[in-house]
């Protein structure tokens, strides 16, 4: 039996291929990129948080460790609509960050602008050596 040749199914079936994430990147999910940068004054982490409001996430600091955890959810569709393709990640995220004891912890900032989220942790002086003084009895 002969197929008639459908040029649109081709097209999305070698988009397909060629350009969709491997099979082992969409199990993981969604993950925010992070651009982490450094001034003398603090250190600046960037996370791409599209779509995402501050109550879909949440930010904590324990034991120098900076935790960036939350959820994107998936788009819920009205009756009679349906989607031709999803390509946008969506699940919970997770993401931790071991900070230098450089940090002042109580001073972190963060903000959300435009679907990045930027957290400001200002740097203080490192604890120093200190010599003990040993008495002698």
């Amino acid at each position: 039996m002969l197929t008639r040749f459908d040029p649109f199914t081709e097209l999305n079936r070698l988009h397909d291929e060629l350009f969709a994430p491997r099979t082992a990147a969409r199990a993981q999910g969604f993950k925010p990129s992070v651009d982490i940068l450094e001034t003398d004054e603090a250190f600046e982490l960037h996370a791409e948080l599209p779509g995402l409001t501050a109550e879909d996430f949440s930010l904590d600091v324990e034991k120098n460790l900076l935790t960036l955890r939350g959820e994107r959810k998936a788009e819920t569709l009205e009756e009679g609509r349906g989607f031709r393709r999803v390509e946008r990640y969506h699940g919970t995220f997770s993401r931790s960050f071991q900070l230098p004891e450089t940090v002042d912890a109580e001073a972190i900032e963060a903000s959300l602008e435009a679907g990045v989220l930027r957290v400001r942790l200002p740097k203080r002086q490192a604890p120093g050596a200190r010599k003990v003084d040993v008495k002698v009895n």
